[in-house]
């Protein structure tokens, strides 16, 4: 396992086919984050469950505090994200969406739509998500609530 405190500060990306582009174009957009790339290495035909569930795997083994996941549309990724018990994954498709699925849900995986999100609403929705706090109080009952489903 790694460091608690240095994982804090990685962020997992990943995505399919229809988010290799997004995905590249966010890592030179935010060369400050310290970015763990999980694949998918080139535009050819690939399975999105399977990025997902490395990156679910990477936040698990404490690889990573926080993940960024990227398809066509950014639906069946987020699908695929969320079957895993410790991920909150959110599908957002503005800045607003970004900074309240940390506020309000602790977002833990932003995912984007390669194919709907243009490079610079995603920069700035990843640029919210990694620099918003939940804000706790009366959204906790309701995160402690999703365990129990």
């Amino acid at each position: 396992m790694a460091d608690k405190d240095e994982s804090a500060r990685v962020v997992a990306i990943a995505c399919d086919h229809g988010g290799f582009a997004l995905k590249e174009a966010l890592k030179v957009a935010l060369p400050d984050v310290k970015w763990l790339d999980l694949g998918t290495s080139g535009p050819e035909s690939v399975d999105y469950p399977d990025f997902a569930h490395k990156l679910a795997d990477a936040i698990r083994d404490g690889k990573a505090g926080r993940g960024i996941l990227v398809c066509g549309s950014g639906i069946g990724i987020s699908i695929a994200a969320n079957r895993h018990a410790h991920i909150r994954c959110a599908l957002v498709h503005d800045v607003t969406g970004a900074r309240l699925c940390r506020q309000h849900n602790d977002a833990n995986v932003l995912a984007l739509g390669g194919r709907t999100t243009g490079d610079v609403v995603a920069k700035e929705c990843v640029e919210a998500f990694l620099s918003t706090a939940f804000e706790g109080g009366r959204h906790q009952k309701r995160i402690d609530k999703l365990g129990a489903c």
